[in-house]
């Protein structure tokens, strides 16, 4: 007997797998249950679902107890992907994430105002991006986990202060920190696919570019190390180059955003999908279901630029952007 799925629980389906915490992923399940046709066709889904809620309401009730285990200073992952912050004290850090996301970080004139880590999602396009703010990098404030937090993020934002008169000074010191930690900082572009142990992609951001001199520090500073990486000058309280700055998260992520579109119906751009660049096309049917990628056979891609339902291969390659019609 065929399923008849209604269009309510394919969008909870759609949730869970966009889903990035487990209280999501709870709920996407529970509304799955609650709108499934109720026939003879659905049994074997219900006792499905209602194993895996009973699992995971089971698991949340032992993070309970395991929450208050955790370290002060672990971050959750979320969002598409995870964005360092790190810098000498009283670089603008703090700031930028204000700007950039919902969060309130605590700023201040005075070093070390952020004291354990601070994380805010900020918004590109149609996708969210994790920025955790860290204590500032310091011959003083040397906590292993600060660097295991670095080394876990997609990328890394090195916040540099214009309005710093030993900007140099401050900056080599945080640069000889991280390698010192076996923290390898490079251009974003430069990692690709699985990156090399303590190889991260990383941008300077010089921060406070509104400051009396700002300008001419920015000078001075992209002559000593404008060929170490990229730089982006920001000013978080005039807005000057923070959309540039989302972008440029975005591109450190190394992902790509793909749609779907059901045959015969117009594609939902509504929420993507994440894949790694360089994914193809049976990659991207496994995260849509993993029965598709069981049965596919072909798909159909739009792409910008010119590709109209084009036919592909279950290898053919993908791009940012692309909409793929997905046929069992």
């Amino acid at each position: 007997m065929p399923a008849n799925l209604t269009p309510d629980y394919l969008a909870a389906d759609r949730k869970l797998k966009e889903a990035a915490t487990p209280q999501d992923k709870l709920a996407a399940l529970e509304e799955m249950l609650a709108t499934i046709p109720k026939h003879k066709g659905t049994e074997k889904m219900q006792a499905n679902l209602k194993s895996r809620i009973a699992k995971m309401r089971g698991e949340a009730q032992r993070r309970k107890g395991a929450v208050r285990a955790r370290p002060f200073y672990h971050v959750e992952r979320e969002g598409a992907g995870q964005i360092a912050l790190a810098g000498a004290p009283n670089s603008g850090k703090s700031s930028i994430l204000a700007a950039l996301t919902h969060a309130v970080p605590e700023i201040a004139d005075y070093p070390f105002t952020t004291r354990v880590p601070q994380s805010g999602m900020a918004a590109f396009e149609d996708l969210q991006v994790q920025l955790v703010d860290l204590p500032p990098i310091s011959e003083e404030f040397s906590e292993g986990w600060l660097y295991a937090i670095i080394r876990g993020a997609d990328g890394v934002l090195v916040a540099v202060d214009l309005a710093d008169a030993d900007i140099l000074t401050s900056t080599e010191q945080v640069l000889k920190l991280l390698e010192a930690a076996n923290l390898r900082l490079v251009p974003p572009g430069r990692v690709d696919g699985r990156r090399p142990a303590g190889e991260l992609p990383a941008i300077f951001v010089a921060t406070k570019l509104d400051a009396p001199n700002a300008r001419e520090t920015l000078q001075i500073f992209r002559e000593f190390y404008g060929s170490r990486l990229p730089l982006l000058p920001v000013s978080s309280q005039q807005d000057v180059n923070l959309g540039e700055l989302r972008k440029t998260m975005f591109a450190m992520l190394n992902v790509i955003r793909v749609y779907s579109k059901k045959p015969g119906k117009k594609p939902d751009l509504s929420v993507p999908y994440i894949l790694r660049k360089g994914a193809a096309v049976l990659e991207a049917a496994a995260v849509v279901h993993k029965d598709f990628a069981e049965r596919l056979k072909y798909a159909r891609l739009w792409r910008r630029g010119g590709l109209e339902g084009q036919m592909v291969g279950r290898d053919h390659p993908l791009e940012d952007g692309d909409i793929l019609e997905l046929h069992a």
